[in-house]
């Protein structure tokens, strides 16, 4: 559900915010503020009635929603006075550690926070962000944990970078500071020149390799697509 008309990050590759004379937004951003009445209005029949039912605010490229965190507190309390039925997420960027608090206390139950690199100078040139850092999302993760929360990481993948020996060590620091439950590979669509000019040349191990790696230092870490809902948070993966 987007909740946010303006973002406090300018991502390289964003998909619904670019200069005039770039390509245009795949996407385009909603123009308001939506009062609590319609928040509650989409979510809750659906947490309601749909089966494995989950809303979700934020997309990631949309506006972050804890722009409007007070909305979404509210929203939150509000759909748990009236069901403890499904799944309550945040799709952010992690910028504020104290406002995710918030939304944890008032009844969050998941959070993935969207990562270009554990590296902080690569975080920075591609996210670019406006008055946070790195050490902030990390904070946010490491709160959420310490308040129950299922975290995960939405990991952009450009084969190339991601994978490079350097970016492998960093995630593996990254993953034993903060305990993450779920790594989301997410596929980089963008312009490969565009991003390795603004992210350097190099070479990376392959991404099958990375992930092999991965899983042999963390086995209990869970891997997928899509935010999982809250009766599958643990669910051991199949061996097959």
């Amino acid at each position: 559900m987007p909740t946010s008309p303006s973002c406090n990050a300018n991502c390289l590759g964003c998909i619904s915010l670019q200069p005039s004379d770039s390509c245009p937004a795949s996407q385009e951003r909603i123009d308001f503020i939506p009062t609590l009445d319609e928040v509650i209005g989409v979510a809750l029949p659906h947490l309601e009635e749909a089966e494995n039912a989950i809303v979700s605010f934020g997309q990631g490229c949309e506006g972050e929603p804890l722009m409007q965190w007070r909305l979404l507190v509210r929203s939150i309390q509000k759909l748990r006075e009236k069901t403890n039925r499904g799944t309550i997420n945040l799709n952010t960027n992690g910028s504020f550690p104290k406002r995710v608090g918030e939304l944890c206390d008032a009844g969050l139950d998941s959070i993935r926070v969207t990562l270009s690199s554990p590296h902080p100078e690569y975080y920075r040139r591609y996210h670019r962000p406006r008055g946070y850092t790195l050490e902030d999302v990390i904070d946010t993760l490491l709160l959420a944990k310490e308040k129950g929360i299922y975290t995960s990481i939405n990991l952009l993948v450009f084969p190339g970078f991601t994978d490079r020996e350097s970016e492998v060590a960093e995630l593996i620091k990254f993953i034993r500071n903060t305990h993450l439950d779920l790594i989301q590979l997410r596929n980089l669509n963008i312009d490969p020149d565009l991003y390795l000019n603004a992210m350097e040349e190099g070479e990376g191990m392959g991404i099958p390799r990375m992930i092999d790696i991965l899983k042999r230092e963390f086995p209990s870490l869970q891997w997928g697509y899509f935010n999982r809902t809250r009766d599958s948070f643990y669910r051991r993966e199949s061996s097959s």
